[in-house]
């Protein structure tokens, strides 16, 4: 079984054109409307450059735990799997003590230390508001960062991944949890309608695990847009 890590190089070693998330989101606000659609390669460069922000910003690296504390989105996957890529640990219960926070709501940025504050629309240039020293405007500086990636440490199989739910998985075994925990059929297109932020983590570590892809809607529509959207990706509902 892969690694959390390994699974975006392994599907994109098939086939890196395929969409590998579609998300609709339909969440009040300024991206309601909003559709996204990522190869595995455009999600690869997004995980990339996250990937070379933590190592180089910030030193993160095997045995750092990492709090992603934002909405579920195609922006929690990258930044989660960038934490993986450097080996380090993904904490969505918030209960650690974090050597970096990444949200997506200015109110839940630390008085102090290091973070990234994440803005949701596809096309922001920056958050539009004051940020300390210590917070990156990732819609202003994430897009420096390289394209390409190679992690300066390997995690061992048994350094922390995951913790989620009062429950922490490895890295050697994060992929299996998943799989056991979320069983896909090989090659699905899923479609996830507004999971919480660790389902949303760990079904796409399934699904992606199995060659597939996800089809992600966010906020409430109509059943007949629902089910029309569905036809139309060709996503089976799980």
């Amino acid at each position: 079984m892969p690694t959390p890590a390994s699974v975006l190089t392994m599907i994109n070693g098939r086939d890196s054109t395929s969409p590998r998330i579609t998300c609709y989101d339909d969440v009040p606000g300024p991206t309601a409307g909003e559709r996204i659609e990522l190869s595995g390669r455009v999600l690869g460069t997004w995980v990339n450059k996250a990937g070379n922000a933590l190592q180089e910003e910030w030193d993160i690296e095997p045995g750092s735990v990492v709090r992603l504390s934002m909405q579920p989105h195609w922006r929690l996957l990258y930044w989660a799997w960038a934490v993986w890529s450097v080996g380090a640990h993904v904490d969505l219960d918030a209960d650690l003590t974090a050597d970096l926070v990444v949200t997506d709501d200015a109110a839940s940025l630390p008085d102090d230390g290091p973070a990234v504050l994440v803005t949701r629309g596809a096309l922001a240039r920056s958050a539009g508001t004051d940020l300390t020293d210590s917070t990156m405007d990732e819609a202003a500086d994430l897009a420096s960062f390289g394209d390409d990636f190679m992690a300066w440490q390997e995690p061992d199989e048994d350094d922390l991944a995951l913790t989620l739910g009062g429950t922490s998985h490895t890295h050697g075994a994060a992929v299996a949890d998943a799989v056991t925990a979320i069983p896909v059929t090989r090659g699905t297109r899923l479609h996830l309608v507004d999971p919480a932020a660790g389902e949303l983590v760990r079904t796409a570590m399934s699904v992606w695990a199995g060659g597939g892809s996800l089809v992600l809607q966010l906020g409430a529509v109509d059943p007949q847009t629902l089910a029309r959207r569905a036809t139309s990706e060709g996503a089976t509902t799980g």
